[in-house]
């Protein structure tokens, strides 16, 4: 005879296994997607598209985001999307990739480029943000997608994002609306503003400060200054870095504001705790892996083990952000993003230009 409680023991195990299966199923998606991504990343890079673009331009990031989006279609229209999804960790990916990202930039970037490119992104840093937080609250943006969207524009995207979503709790939805704005804008920006600065007969130096402080990737930073030239590279290179090295910073601010002002309660005296709960602690990896970097104990570089496993993480993150994108969360949220993110980049456009010209190009040139 069967026991009373065998029925409901045997739906217990199918239970159990169920998101198992889901969890197992949903990575092992992201994983073959994430390998084609990077092969079609690989095919890319030997080519040399229109107008002398160097294929390595156009880095891993749009591919896997771009393969999964067709993996969400497929998913969607076999019905399998809600069943693979456990496994679709894009929080996770994102935070490991950044915390790795992290191994690979030395705290000696701040002085490479002497006061200048320290002094650029404190300017620019400070005044997009604080354009972007004005601007959204005129659209009236909600808080949280106001602060994912500000940092992501004004520091370097999706790092950005991802730190400043951590700080204030933002919703994964928002993290990637604002995501994919920056890799969609990156990719024009990358094209024109070299065609841009050489119709100017801007300098290589200012070139490449302008590049690295306003793209907000550092694969389409450096594609821009491939484009422009061997210095405007390197030189680009350096201001984006040194943006990148005062993310742990931001992410703090951002946790003490939202913290004491934005979500404080009446009579609520905040407490260190709360900030410290707060906190994204992913961000004290990377700023552990970059102070190691600096002191030589790991290499996260060029060629490295480590660098390798960040840009699988990231890749992981971006096939991961295609796969839940939805367009019903677009149509929700609205234009009102896209309006003030399109503005705030034309902004931080104009205003890098001329405060690149004026730190690189008068104040704080940089020897040849």
């Amino acid at each position: 005879m069967m026991q009373p409680n065998a029925i409901p023991h045997a739906d217990s195990t199918e239970g159990s296994r169920t998101p198992l299966f889901s969890f197992l199923a949903g990575l092992m998606v992201v994983l073959l997607l994430a390998i084609a991504a990077w092969w079609i990343t690989k095919q890319v890079y030997v080519l040399k598209l229109p107008g002398g673009i160097p294929g390595t331009a156009l880095e891993f990031p749009l591919w896997a985001a771009l393969t999964g989006l067709a993996g969400n279609l497929v998913l969607k229209l076999t019905r399998l999307h809600e069943f693979v999804r456990p496994g679709v960790r894009t929080e996770l990916f994102l935070k490991t990739g950044l915390v790795l990202l992290g191994a690979g930039i030395s705290f000696k970037t701040l002085a490479s480029a002497a006061l200048g490119s320290l002094l650029q992104s404190l300017i620019m840093i400070t005044s997009v943000f604080f354009f972007s937080w004005w601007l959204a609250g005129k659209f009236k943006l909600d808080d949280k997608l106001r602060a994912v969207l500000s940092a992501a524009v004004s520091i370097c995207g999706v790092s950005a994002a991802i730190a400043a979503a951590g700080s204030v709790l933002a919703k994964k939805e928002q993290v990637t609306y604002i995501t994919t704005l920056v890799i969609v804008v990156a990719l024009p920006l990358m094209l024109i503003m070299p065609l841009v600065a050489g119709a100017l007969g801007l300098p290589q130096e200012v070139a490449g400060a302008w590049f690295g402080g306003n793209i907000d990737t550092t694969a389409a930073v450096v594609g821009a200054g491939t484009i422009y030239g061997e210095r405007a590279q390197q030189i680009a290179t350096i201001v984006k870095s040194t943006q990148n090295a005062l993310l742990g910073i931001i992410a703090f601010l951002l946790t003490l504001y939202f913290v004491t002002v934005v979500e404080r309660k009446p009579d609520e005296r905040p407490s260190l705790k709360i900030i410290w709960d707060r906190f994204p602690k992913f961000v004290l990896g990377f700023l552990a892996a970059s102070i190691l970097y600096t002191l030589g104990v790991i290499d996260g570089g060029k060629g490295t083990t480590i660098e390798a496993m960040k840009n699988w993480a990231l890749t992981f993150a971006f096939v991961s952000i295609g796969l839940e994108f939805s367009v019903s969360e677009l149509k929700r949220m609205g234009w009102s993003p896209v309006i003030v993110f399109l503005i705030v980049t034309v902004f931080n456009t104009v205003l890098g230009l001329i405060v690149a010209w004026l730190i690189f190009g008068i104040a704080l040139p940089i020897p040849k």
